[in-house]
């Protein structure tokens, strides 16, 4: 087991609602975090948060 990076669960309820969107509605959605992502997260968040992605931490 990779001890870096990191995971998380998600209620089931929660999945079943995000089935039933449409693939419109999830692109949407996604580009609105990805969006707010950019506005809030300063240059050593976006680092940390590609170093999660990366599972380099």
């Amino acid at each position: 087991m990779n001890p870096k990076g990191f995971k998380y669960t998600y209620d089931i309820d929660k999945i079943k609602n995000y089935m039933k969107l449409t693939a419109e509605e999830k692109l949407r959605w996604l580009e609105e975090v990805r969006q707010f992502n950019l506005l809030v997260m300063d240059d050593k968040a976006k680092e940390i948060r590609e170093k999660f992605r990366k599972a380099e931490i």
